[in-house]
């Protein structure tokens, strides 16, 4: 993390004592005899002072446009542009940044992954075993090295090899690698929390179903892939490089777990710029505002909240920018995602090198924005559909950033913004103060169970309504710790203490429960929704998506002013409302996205016109939509080893008439999953397509 130069306790670190210890950076030397070591000799400088006076003169009489001027101005590096950044690694950081690098070293980001050691290894390897089903497998050692007795991709009992630990709290799994460069997770893990907590055990993943070597699921199969599953996001510098004609991978990573640069991204010229600060050498140094830096993670900076008595809440200084660079960043992990590139780079949007799942899909959220499933630590689109998003806050307000640990313990870090006389009493809660009264976190952040036994915080930080779930079968909060009794009857205890007006943030939910149950109001709903500015952006494009079926003259406006909306997943949701709509007469609203800033919206610009053959686009659009086109394959060829991905290239090209490449896309999605059904319903219509 950057410095802040404004911060006295760590103005001039760099320059009083990380010289020797900035790893891989030579020290100047001093000449034979001289006690001034590390200081450059009265030799140097003299040299020094000459030079300098020529590259003034030089400047001063227009030098620069005489033969040999730029390669002196290169050599002096004046003007010269800064080379790619590369990685450096994270002890690189740690020279400077050394109390960021020790809070880091103990989180869980640290420990994402590692080589299995004794060091790493927290499962008992002592010829223990665990029963599945009829399967018994045993965990040992041998010659220093950890394995695993189970059933193999065939069903049959094998041994492999552990390479890797994955993750450390409250479970830790384990990587076995496979010839064609495969890593798969085991779907039994070691339970690391105490034995007084129910853990120091092994368990298994899907315990209450049968997971057989053909399903999926098992442990050998395409959802248990390390390469596509996890890698992106518990490594730092991955690149997949997935072969697809020889279904290998040969995957790369900088450093084997979450580091610095997972989230700073590439930092040598940060270094570089550090380094060159420090240097006795005048024209070494750089004047970069930038410092170097892919990103600074600033929009925190002179930022005050000031307290309002009367409301117990605090009120931000600035205005708040469209981009949140912070929450973009972490979105990177933290959003339910696919990848369509690479190239990511720290505090820019997410769609830029990502597709984004539907804000607040059927499967995944209930109509109120509830997660619906249990959702790892996707807290992305959550978040963003918060009271606090829309404050200004971000994800460092609360945790910090290195060690991953909250600011503050407990409630105290919400009642770092809520005065803690109007929120910490019973008065607010209506809860005695015993043992088991809830907290903030247990009211407004309610706890889903991931993997048997991680709980994880909805983090769109709501207010109870069980009047909903009385209307719409949604959970509360209430009735979490309630179980014996009704919603209505917690319905009815909220009235008694705050009145029959619900305040909540969150006012969308009757609007996607309509959609959701093809209710006749659910249109004009909708439209109310994606209409309205004050609504949180992911609630509104879910509302655009809905929208899709029910287009009319009536509610088009909403696709063509969202489609100029400032934040792209809005942009994405008025092309997928236009999705049902013939791609020719949405040509003039959607071309202009073909070159969007943001790569998830030209590819989806791409998908959305595929269909119009070239001969009928208008000619000064053909070269952007056949960019964008390439970016669109592009992006689903980086994922040719998914046969979700296979297939949507399948269809891709199957609008444009490319027969032949769709039936292959076909054809390879369903060797990569016989079981995916809808590549062989594709595939069979486009036979019908044929004849």
């Amino acid at each position: 993390m950057a410095r802040n130069p404004s911060d006295p306790a760590k103005k001039g670190a760099a320059s009083k004592g990380s010289r020797g210890t900035t790893p891989g950076r030579p020290l100047p030397t001093a000449p034979p005899g001289s006690t001034d070591a590390g200081l450059p000799s009265k030799r140097k400088i003299w040299i020094a002072v000459p030079v300098a006076a020529v590259v003034v003169a030089a400047i001063g009489l227009g030098y620069q446009s005489a033969p040999g001027s730029q390669f002196l101005l290169k050599w002096l590096n004046i003007g010269a542009a800064a080379p790619a950044a590369t990685f450096v690694g994270s002890n690189a950081c740690a020279g400077c940044h050394q109390a960021e690098a020790e809070r880091w070293r103990s989180s869980q980001h640290k420990l994402a992954m590692d080589h299995a050691t004794d060091k790493s290894v927290l499962g008992d390897f002592n010829n223990s075993g665990f029963d599945y089903y009829g399967v018994h497998s045993r965990f040992f050692r041998k010659d220093g090295k950890y394995f695993v007795e189970t059933d193999g991709d065939d069903g049959k009992l094998a041994t492999f090899e552990i390479k890797y630990t994955f993750g450390v709290d409250p479970l830790q799994q384990y990587l076995v690698e496979f010839p064609d460069g495969r890593l798969q997770a085991l779907s039994i893990a070691w339970d690391t929390r105490s034995k007084e907590q129910g853990g120091q055990r092994w368990f298994h993943l899907y315990p209450n179903e049968e997971i057989k070597h053909d399903d999926v699921l098992h442990w050998t199969k395409l959802n248990q892939n390390w390469n596509f599953m996890c890698a992106e996001c518990h490594s730092t510098g991955l690149r997949k490089i997935y072969d697809a004609d020889r279904d290998r991978y040969a995957t790369t990573w900088s450093e084997i777990s979450v580091g610095c640069e997972a989230c700073h991204g590439q930092g040598s010229n940060h270094v570089a710029w550090a380094r060159a600060q420090e240097s006795w050498w005048p024209f070494s140094r750089q004047e970069d505002r930038s410092k170097g830096l892919l990103a600074r993670f600033d929009e925190r900076a002179g930022v005050t909240w000031t307290h309002d008595p009367p409301s117990g809440n605090v009120r931000r200084n600035l205005p708040i920018n469209v981009l949140r660079t912070e929450v973009e960043t972490c979105g990177r992990c933290h959003a339910r995602r696919s990848e369509l590139s690479e190239k990511w780079v720290p505090g820019r949007w997410l769609q830029e090198t990502h597709a984004i799942a539907l804000p607040l899909a059927r499967d995944v959220y209930w109509p109120d924005g509830q997660m619906r499933d249990v959702a790892e630590a996707y807290n992305y689109v959550p978040f963003k559909q918060s009271k606090m998003f829309a404050a200004g806050v971000t994800c460092s307000n609360c945790h910090d950033p290195h060690s991953g640990k909250q600011r503050i313990a407990g409630e105290g870090v919400c009642l770092q913004c809520h005065a803690s006389e109007v929120y910490a009493g019973t008065k607010h809660s209506h809860h005695q103060q015993t043992d088991a009264k809830p907290n903030c976190v247990s009211c407004h952040m309610p706890a889903r169970t991931y993997m048997v036994i991680d709980k994880r915080h909805d983090h769109s930080l709501r207010t109870p309504r069980p009047d909903l779930s009385v209307k719409l079968g949604t959970p509360n909060a209430c009735n979490d710790c309630h179980t014996d009794k009704p919603p209505q009857w917690a319905a009815d205890a909220i009235e008694h203490w705050f009145g029959p007006g619900r305040k909540g943030f969150q006012i969308y939910a009757e609007a996607l429960a309509a959609a959701s149950a093809d209710r006749a109001d659910g249109r004009q709903r909708l439209a109310s929704v994606a209409g309205d500015t004050n609504a949180p952006n992911v609630a509104r494009a879910q509302a655009l998506v809905e929208l899709a079926p029910y287009i009319s003259p009536a509610n088009a406006d909403l696709a063509r002013r969202s489609l100029a909306d400032p934040d792209p997943m809005m942009r994405i949701a008025a092309m997928d409302m236009l999705s049902n709509v013939p791609p020719a007469q949405v040509w003039t609203l959607a071309a202009p996205l073909l070159s969007d800033p943001v790569l998830a919206v030209r590819v989806r610009a791409a998908s959305l016109l595929a269909a119009v053959p070239t001969e009928r686009q208008p000619q000064a659009d053909r070269e952007r939509f056949e960019k964008a086109a390439a970016e669109y394959v592009a992006a689903l060829k980086l994922n040719a080893d998914r046969p979700e991905d296979r297939s949507t290239l399948a269809n891709f090209y199957a609008r444009r008439g490319r027969s032949q490449e769709a039936e292959n896309e076909y054809k390879a999605a369903l060797r990569l999953s016989p079981q995916y059904t809808v590549a062989a319903v594709n595939l069979a219509d486009l036979y019908r397509q044929l004849n």
